[in-house]
């Protein structure tokens, strides 16, 4: 009797996801993974099994990393230390060496090999292959609070996509494949900028119109100034929450970029708390969600 019960709650959830991986068959789904999940070795399981599973229901995911902990650490083992500017990270030619290394070497190819382990195909990339992404360099100012007098932040080999080429992301589509992509990219004049990820991955969803651009980090979602989740938003809604001051601090650029994903043609931007397992499937095939939504 017990497993006609469990058979009988096995069919029931699969019929309230059907309409979902019916309404995602054929989309592209750009998934930025980032954040607590790609520390830890069981979510990181859940999280390969979620993309092997869209692939296998007809979705199109395209995943865009992050590793600035991994990135950290390698620096530390070899006695590189870092200089920061107003919290950002500068970029030295020997440091742009070791984010690429980390990057398209080890998280890449590590993210690759454990969606490989679930029954798919991952190829591993960056924004150098195929002339998928072209960089500039990125500029930042501050203002002395003393004498009010602005300068400019020299953040070395740090840059933000200025040309994004999808058509290798295309012709992988067409074959089967599921890109995996580090945010690294050449200047026109052949050298490396390091992109941060979010960045990264909303030109990459920008470009190719993607259904959803998800972004899965280490919070839960946007949060009301009395620290409740924040379900849905409107792009006017979440640049008010800006201007208000109830969306603050490392939230703004994750907020702006998704602000600026849906101008550039992405249907819905969602903030996914990562540190949940099977997020991915919980946000695409349920009615409950997984973290804020953020629609035009």
């Amino acid at each position: 009797m017990s497993d006609i019960s469990s058979i009988s709650h096995d069919a029931a959830i699969l019929a309230k996801a059907l309409p979902f991986m019916q309404r995602y068959e054929g989309k592209t789904i750009v998934v930025k993974y980032g954040g607590h999940a790609m520390g830890d070795a069981a979510l990181g399981q859940a999280f390969a099994r979620d993309i092997a599973l869209l692939k296998q229901s007809g979705v199109n995911p395209i995943i865009v990393h992050g590793g600035g902990p991994q990135i950290g650490a390698m620096l530390t083992r070899m006695g590189i230390t870092s200089k920061f500017e107003e919290g950002l990270r500068v970029t030295d030619k020997d440091t742009v060496e070791i984010v690429e290394m980390v990057l398209s070497g080890l998280i890449n190819k590590q993210i690759v090999a454990m969606i490989n382990a679930e029954g798919e195909r991952a190829v591993g990339l960056s924004g150098k292959d195929g002339n998928l992404v072209f960089a500039t360099k990125t500029i930042k100012t501050s203002i002395d609070p003393n004498s009010n007098i602005e300068r400019i932040i020299d953040l070395g080999f740090v840059g933000e996509p200025r040309e994004v080429d999808i058509t290798i992301l295309e012709q992988m589509a067409q074959s089967g494949i599921i890109p995996v992509i580090a945010p690294v990219a050449p200047g026109k004049k052949g050298e490396t900028y390091n992109i941060n990820a979010d960045t990264f991955s909303g030109a990459i969803a920008g470009e190719i119109k993607a259904d959803r651009l998800l972004f899965l980090t280490d919070v839960e979602g946007v949060l009301d100034k009395g620290g409740n989740l924040i379900k849905e938003l409107t792009l006017k809604q979440a640049k008010d929450l800006i201007v208000d001051g109830t969306v603050s601090g490392g939230m703004i650029p994750k907020v702006q970029t998704c602000i600026d994903a849906i101008e550039n043609g992405v249907e819905g931007v969602v903030i996914v708390n990562g540190k949940m397992a099977h997020a991915v499937l919980i946000e695409l095939f349920t009615d409950y969600g997984a973290g804020t939504l953020i629609v035009r």
